[in-house]
């Protein structure tokens, strides 16, 4: 079934070799790797091998998305993780929205990681929680591009399947169950505005992670997708920095 629909042009997983130390980048929920490209090619521009990889069901078509469980985006993110560790000694995690909930996720579960940079990373929603009472509703509107730059739009798709919303839901659960597993360096960035995932979850993961070196870093001039909005540059260098302090 996954198959059935081709991979949407700048939604490709994307992949750049470079130094021992590896920066697993990963997009959102309903969205692309178009949205975190320019920061994998930023941090490929300074030297670090950068993994981008496509979540499963993403960059197709929603009814793609239908299909797979949250399950199949851990497998994606994993499969990003292993390609790394097979060429570098040393991982750092970001990821926007889902993605920043999968970067949780993954440092729950694989203590080597060492550091994450959560963005407008989503551990709840409480918008979403009643999508149960949808019974005879198989998509809802599209919550992509959430922008505050006019001249800029995400690769996401137009709706979202009822179904995707149950397990981003159960996602969120498992990974808010688990925080305090976390003790890794945590950078997390949470934009003032936010119309999709409430920038209260910034707090939650703090107060949550068991991380002793771990900052809030709070978005001025951005949405949801703050990737591609007007604090990309910002996001960026100070990644970087944040990269140098932790090594």
């Amino acid at each position: 079934m996954s198959n059935q629909y081709p991979v949407l042009k700048d939604a490709e997983p994307f992949h750049f070799e470079g130094n021992r130390i590896g920066i697993l980048v990963s997009h959102g929920f309903t969205g692309s790797t178009q949205s975190m490209r320019p920061l994998g090619e930023a941090y490929a521009e300074a030297g670090y091998t950068v993994c981008g990889p496509r979540l499963k069901g993403h960059g197709t078509h929603y009814e793609d998305m239908e299909q797979t469980t949250y399950k199949d985006w851990i497998a994606s993110i994993e499969e990003g993780y292993h390609w790394l560790k097979e060429r570098c000694d040393t991982i750092f995690v970001t990821g926007l929205s889902m993605g920043g909930t999968l970067t949780l996720y993954l440092a729950e579960n694989y203590p080597d990681i060492h550091a994450i940079i959560p963005i407008n990373a989503a551990v709840t929603v409480p918008s979403m929680e009643n999508v149960h009472e949808f019974k005879d509703v198989r998509y809802l509107d599209a919550i992509g591009s959430d922008i505050k730059d006019s001249e800029v739009k995400e690769l996401a798709y137009e709706k979202t399947p009822v179904q995707s919303v149950k397990e981003i839901l159960q996602l969120m659960e498992n990974v808010r169950g688990d925080l305090s597993k976390i003790t890794c360096p945590a950078l997390i960035f949470v934009s003032d505005e936010d119309h999709v995932v409430p920038p209260v979850n910034a707090q939650l993961i703090y107060d949550g992670i068991g991380s002793e070196s771990k900052t809030v870093y709070p978005l001025k001039n951005s949405y949801h997708v703050a990737t591609l909005d007007y604090d990309q540059q910002i996001i960026i260098d100070k990644t970087l920095e944040f990269i140098n302090s932790t090594l």
